[in-house]
């Protein structure tokens, strides 16, 4: 699959900017969840001089039970803050439903989630929906898991219907184990797709990718180091209460401070790579963290049980196999044995002293 020439003729998205210069921003509830709380949000996100208003109406959430948008009448409300801010309205669709509701609607952006655009059958029934609807613009975020030709599927699946207003947004990927962020940013795919698909508007979620809101802002900086044409923010007029994620999501006065803080750099290819390279070594040392902290706090767990039974903590013959098998391990990952039996006995003998240490 050859993106970039499938998909030369997407120019970049224009928006109406906060300001001069300024890269695109899109803002808003991760839900609508009532009519003044839209309006509300609306009005505050208008007043810092953002021009895109987005809001989740339908909710794809995980469990049964939760949540899951108010639905068709959001609509109105939408309607609403259109009418009476003038802002640029969005929301997620998923059905072909969605779809004919929220053009009925006149909704100018129209984005695709992440378990949307991992189902090709549902991406191609949206785009045979959407054709002949040049107006509309459609945002594609990327699919849970990371594989850049789903992601790059969906998009020419769009393309192919005709729709020219098309940009992707990065979400990043979801992923088992202790992580730093909410969603595995692995930025070498954006990236990637930024270097095969030049000419397409490419987004950043950071209140996706990281989950808390005390990430937004270094995500945010960091996309713009590395190139993102613009940003997709959850914002709330009172996040804690949230019916939503409720812990990435923030006020539009933080938004404002984010946003004032923000810096813009000028196109640096060769500094924009390294940032990148040295963000992606950033977030494996935070993991190697998260995952060392799991295993003593295993160790201490089995403290406790040898202590129970009467067992001695250091067990030479359990120890040597294990050695032997992460040596074993070392050479299917290419990395050097000497290296990771020092790595091993210190994180051996830390083990030990956790056990020890037991009350």
């Amino acid at each position: 699959m050859n993106l970039s020439k499938s998909l030369s003729d997407i120019e970049p998205l224009s928006f109406p900017s906060i300001e001069s210069g300024s890269p695109i921003v899109i803002a808003g509830p991760c839900s609508a969840e009532s009519v003044q709380q839209t309006l509300d949000t609306a009005r505050a996100l208008s007043a810092i001089g953002v021009k895109v208003f987005r809001a989740g109406l339908w909710k794809p959430r995980t469990m049964p039970g939760s949540f899951e948008g108010v639905g068709d009448k959001g609509l109105q409300w939408l309607q609403a803050v259109k009418r009476k801010t003038g802002m640029m309205v969005a929301t997620e669709v998923a059905t072909v439903e969605h779809v004919r509701a929220a053009l009925d609607a006149g909704i100018d952006i129209l984005w695709i989630g992440a378990r949307t655009t991992a189902n090709p059958f549902a991406i191609q029934d949206i785009a045979d929906q959407l054709q002949g609807h040049d107006e509309v613009t459609v945002l594609v975020k990327n699919p849970v898991n990371p594989d850049l030709d789903l992601w790059q599927g969906a998009l020419l699946r769009f393309s192919n219907a005709g729709i020219t207003r098309l940009g992707a947004v990065h979400r990043g990927f979801s992923s088992a184990g202790a992580h730093l962020y909410r969603n595995d940013p692995q930025w070498h795919i954006p990236f990637e797709m930024r270097r095969r698909a030049q000419g397409m508007t490419i987004l950043c979620d950071p209140s996706h990718i990281g989950g808390k809101r005390e990430y937004v802002e270094s995500l945010s900086q960091l996309a713009m180091d590395v190139g993102f044409d613009g940003l997709m923010i959850e914002s709330h007029c009172d996040p804690d209460h949230a019916l939503s994620d409720s812990a990435q999501q923030i006020t539009p006065h933080t938004l404002q401070t984010i946003l004032n803080r923000l810096v813009i750099r000028s196109g640096a290819p060769v500094e924009d790579e390294l940032s990148l390279l040295r963000q992606q070594i950033d977030d494996c040392d935070h993991e190697l963290l998260a995952v060392l902290a799991r295993r003593m706090s295993v160790s201490r767990e089995i403290g406790r049980f040898k202590k129970a039974h009467n067992l001695r903590v250091v067990q030479p013959a359990r120890y040597q196999d294990m050695i032997n098998a992460r040596l074993d391990e070392a050479d299917s990952h290419g990395l050097s044995r000497s290296f990771i039996e020092r790595v091993m006995q210190a994180i051996h003998e830390e083990s030990v002293q956790q056990q020890l240490g037991l009350e």
